[in-house]
């Protein structure tokens, strides 16, 4: 397949100075702007002729997607794969879209998760509860994905993107139905969000922990598999490549034990008493880290505080089924 390179006068007017930005070559980091600079990137890869995107986004910021794939010089028609790391709206929500402005392009998602893209009707209402009449400003609207257009790899499977191959891993605590893509000739892994979340490279990676799949022991067991492969960079959605992949993975083991830890304590059963301890000693090691109040308020932005104790206390106090 031969890309069509966009002329400068195709790009249209970009939206602002550090949107696109190469992390590796061949690999061309997208911000989408959610909310703001540095929280939601998907992962423009081109090898041999052929384009893939790694993470649609939100459906509600899918023209700054569009303008970024067109800024680092090609047209989002010529994708030729979607790889979503699972279904949740700020990784998934716009493929559906995506699927129709790239009719060539195959949809690369986790077995548990296509059901949810040929039909994000139960997805939708999930979300719904959680956001409320935020849904449609926030996500967009998410259409469905053709079957005939999903492909769902085994764990390990190599999605082909001209010569370079990419390995889909199971790498569940975040989500059941999660994978991390790993580009082993060039020691990259794109970690979706089982790798934590890390804005503006700050020595400091965050566990996103939303109802309802949160799985420590599983999220750990992930963590080591990942830390296995000893990667060069790891290229989390929130938000950027890393290098220093050991000390990230090490950081995010702890701050996801520690909050395991405090979210079984009888004295934190309470939603508010576990969202204040959460946001007192995150907020603390992220100043102590970091020094930057700005930064505080990013990082409770890009999930919130009352989200993440939701989601370890539903995994630490799982509900009974009905008789």
């Amino acid at each position: 397949m031969s890309l069509h390179k966009a002329s400068t006068n195709e790009r249209g007017t970009w939206m602002a100075e550090g949107m696109i930005h190469q992390e590796a070559p061949g690999v061309t980091r997208i911000d989408h702007g959610w909310g703001g600079p540095g929280f939601i990137a998907s992962y423009l890869v081109e090898d041999g002729g052929e384009l893939a995107l790694i993470e649609a986004g939100p459906a509600s910021t899918l023209d700054a997607l569009l303008a970024g794939i067109r800024a680092a010089g090609y047209d989002p028609a010529d994708l030729s794969h979607i790889l979503l790391t699972h279904i949740h709206l700020d990784h998934a929500a716009g493929a559906g879209q995506l699927a129709r402005i790239a009719p060539n392009a195959t949809i690369h998602v986790h077995p548990l998760g296509a059901p949810h893209l040929e039909d994000p009707s139960r997805l939708l209402a999930s979300a719904g509860r959680l956001y409320g009449d935020r849904m449609d400003a926030m996500w967009g609207t998410m259409l469905p994905v053709p079957a005939a257009r999903i492909h769902t790899p085994e764990d390990g499977e190599a999605v082909r993107v001209g010569g370079r191959s990419l390995l889909a891993l199971e790498t569940s605590g975040h989500a059941i139905h999660h994978f991390a893509f790993h580009d082993p000739d060039a020691g990259l892994v794109f970690t979706g969000d089982v790798g934590g979340i890390r804005l503006a490279g700050a020595r400091h990676v965050r566990p996103p922990t939303p109802p309802p799949e949160v799985d420590t022991p599983a999220w750990m067991a992930s963590i080591d598999r990942l830390r296995a492969l000893e990667p060069r960079m790891l290229l989390p959605t929130h938000f950027g490549g890393v290098e220093d992949a050991a000390w990230h993975l090490d950081d995010l083991a702890a701050r996801l034990t520690a909050w395991t830890r405090w979210a079984a304590e009888p004295a934190n059963a309470d939603p508010a008493v576990l969202t204040a301890l959460l946001r007192t000693r995150a907020d603390a090691e992220l100043l102590a880290a970091a020094d930057d109040a700005d930064l505080v308020r990013r990082y409770a932005q890009s999930i919130p505080y009352d989200m993440m104790a939701a989601g370890l206390l539903r995994q630490a106090r799982p509900r009974v089924p009905r008789a």
